[in-house]
């Protein structure tokens, strides 16, 4: 097999592990996993290194570029950015345009091959995405233009364009709600902010001004890690949050009689203190949550 032929069969079955980890872990993976990596001929291949641009032993060109997660309070050492859905600009290592790696990019970039991109959602949590292309150069600006296989100038399927782009979109969305979750779940101590629940499998994260409001970003400030039952009533304005982090319940369903659940769920929660994360930064915003709990006096 020679070098071109090898290097697209690791490639191959680089994307065929990730798809049967991702079905085995959901589409966050741990660095262990990552690190592991898997086994093509007899050799083992890692999917990350302690740089972001990074080329594993058996190959002549990278095999992954990563964005470490965002560490509140720390800058990213390199500030890679999503500028579409389905484009990312990638820095440079260094401002050096042809240290190895850097050519290494550009390489993949002559030659139209195929790599994986690691999004980093949290502290040993990556989202891994593939395949992605390098697909334009900017050594003023010392970054790489990333795409998804829907924005790739090579040949990467049937599926016309409008419906990968769609498809890609939707992925994109679906990355940036887990992500939201991970970091708004873990500033919580994985504890529901209303009922001290401490089952990660039974939170979520809620926004407090939603994503389609011009000021709901996916910030942990603007989220709220509850349980299934505290997050359905939020979102349905039965409980309310004032901005002195105080828990109202409607008062119509305060009234209610029902049985248990509605006593001990809801009810019994009545004018309860909210549990907040411990980093000022990540405490609710208190415009937020002014803004939200107008909207449920609104409506109870």
């Amino acid at each position: 097999m020679n070098q071109v032929d090898h290097d697209q069969a690791v490639r191959l079955t680089a994307f065929a592990w990730l798809a049967e980890k991702t079905r085995a872990h959901g589409e966050i993976l741990p660095h262990s996993v990552l690190d592991e990596g898997f086994t093509f001929d007899d050799h083992q291949f890692r999917l990350v290194g302690p740089q972001g641009i990074f080329k594993p032993a058996g190959l002549d060109l990278p095999l992954t570029i990563k964005t470490v997660p965002e560490v509140p309070g720390q800058p990213r050492p390199y500030e890679d950015e999503w500028v579409s859905d389905v484009l990312l600009r990638y820095r440079y290592r260094g401002t050096d345009p042809f240290h190895r790696d850097n050519v290494g990019l550009r390489r993949l970039m002559e030659e139209q091959r195929p790599l994986i991109y690691l999004d980093g959602i949290a502290r040993g949590l990556y989202a891994p995405i593939w395949p992605v292309y390098i697909v334009d150069d900017d050594p003023v600006a010392h970054t790489f233009i990333v795409a998804d296989e829907s924005r790739a100038t090579v040949s990467v399927g049937q599926v016309g364009e409008p419906a990968r782009a769609y498809a890609t979109r939707l992925t994109r969305q679906r990355l940036h709600q887990v992500a939201f979750r991970q970091r708004v779940i873990t500033a919580y101590s994985e504890t529901c902010a209303i009922c001290r629940l401490r089952h990660r499998e039974l939170l979520d994260a809620a926004h407090i001004l939603a994503d389609t409001h011009e000021r709901g970003v996916p910030a942990v400030s603007n989220g709220l890690s509850l349980c299934k039952l505290h997050h359905a009533a939020f979102d349905q304005n039965i409980v309310g949050v004032r901005p002195d982090y105080v828990v109202e319940v409607r008062e119509d369903v305060l009234h209610e009689i029902d049985g248990p659940m509605l006593i001990h769920g809801l009810q019994g929660f009545q004018g309860g203190s909210l549990i907040v994360p411990r980093r000022e930064e990540w405490k609710p915003d208190r415009d937020a949550l002014a803004e939200r709990y107008d909207e449920f006096r609104k409506v109870g």
